[in-house]
């Protein structure tokens, strides 16, 4: 664990501060007259130490601290020297900022362990999608609105199978520790239900029967969860039809189809979100059905983007955004590229303040060998 905060070329610079201040202090002391004796101040630079430097050099700062006061308070005549009282104050100071810096250090360690449990976490949820992974093109960018718990409730992947490759994007109802259960119970059924079942339609069945488990089960254990519910897109890639793509959207935002040139948005589509399936008048509304040619991108996002407010409350412009890009540079329909875009744009519109969970997902079917 690199305990300096102050480092230039992988070499800590943390001492110097202190050293300054030391200095600093010293050469004021001998401007001053004897009727004004500035060296106890001295007590001040293993203080400022301990918040930048380890332990080891907050010793040696506190160490040097002692030994200049002694030598600099001996130099003036007995009248003047500061005496007992100050050089016990500076001891004890350096004794104090030592241990300071030993508390500083721990929670340090402790808030790295946190971190790479978060993270642990987050790859638990949100796994690495290989490159090419079910023969897409595809690129993610996730961004935790808790920047310290680095994972919340959006969730996303993408599922080779028999029946094709299927993609699920979503965003639960609420934060914490609940949403993140809610998000990984949806994934694990999803990636199941999309390698067996043979058609979207059970795929999306399989996700509402999930979902009301979870919420029976967080109620089994005394977890009130009866509110709970899931906005997503489920989407089907039929290996037979390589130019049209199926969809059922559970009140997610609607998908983007950009390609260079031209952005469109597809129909919202008319299910519930997950966990509310029950309130639905009618039966379940099938998948829909809309051409997709080889190299147009799918941009699906989840309401970090939607509703990102600028300071005078205004959303953020995404498909004219998008539009405007892939006009200027016909690139910026890549999903690596246009990924990168919206994260960069969503991130100026509210000034890097997200309101909630944010994930950029972008896929698309590549041109065949040979194709344009």
């Amino acid at each position: 664990m690199r305990s300096q905060l102050l480092r230039v070329r992988g070499r800590s610079v943390a001492w110097i501060p202190p050293l300054v201040l030391l200095l600093g202090v010293v050469a004021f002391d001998w401007a001053t007259s004897g009727n004004f004796r500035t060296i106890s101040w001295v007590v001040l630079v293993p203080g400022v130490a301990a918040a930048i430097c380890g332990l080891r050099g907050t010793v040696a700062v506190a160490v040097l601290a002692v030994l200049t006061y002694k030598l600099e308070d001996n130099g003036w005549p007995h009248q003047f020297q500061s005496g007992l009282p100050d050089f016990i104050l500076v001891v004890l100071g350096g004794l104090m900022a030592v241990l300071a810096c030993a508390v500083r250090l721990r929670g340090e360690r402790r808030m790295l362990h946190m971190q790479d449990i978060a993270e642990a976490t987050r790859r638990t949820v949100l796994r690495p999608l290989p490159a090419g992974w079910g023969g897409l093109d595809h690129a993610a960018v996730y961004l935790a609105a808790d920047s310290v718990a680095r994972v919340g409730g959006d969730f996303y992947d993408i599922q080779p199978g028999p029946r094709g490759t299927r993609v699920l994007i979503g965003d639960v109802q609420g934060k914490g520790l609940g949403a993140v259960a809610a998000a990984s119970a949806l994934l694990g059924t999803f990636r199941e239900a999309a390698y067996h079942e043979p058609c979207l339609g059970k795929v999306a069945d399989r996700l509402e029967t999930g979902m009301r488990r979870h919420v029976r089960y967080g109620a089994a254990i005394g977890r009130d969860e009866s509110d709970r519910f899931a906005t997503a897109l489920l989407i089907g890639f039929p290996p037979a039809d390589p130019g049209h793509m199926e969809y059922i959207n559970f009140g997610h935002e609607p998908p983007l189809v950009v390609r260079p040139g031209e952005v469109r948005r597809l129909p919202p589509g008319g299910r519930l979100p997950l966990g509310l399936g029950d309130l639905a008048a009618s039966g379940h509304q099938g998948p829909l059905r809309v051409p997709l040619a080889p190299g147009e991108t799918l941009l699906l996002v989840t309401d970090g983007v939607s509703e990102a407010r600028d300071t005078n409350g205004r959303f953020f412009p995404l498909g004219d955004r998008v539009a405007r890009a892939v006009a200027e540079d016909p690139r910026a329909a890549e999903p690596g590229r246009l990924v990168r875009l919206v994260r960069d744009g969503t991130l100026r519109h509210c000034g890097g303040r997200l309101a909630d969970d944010t994930t950029i997902f972008a896929v698309r079917r590549p041109h065949p060998p040979g194709g344009r």
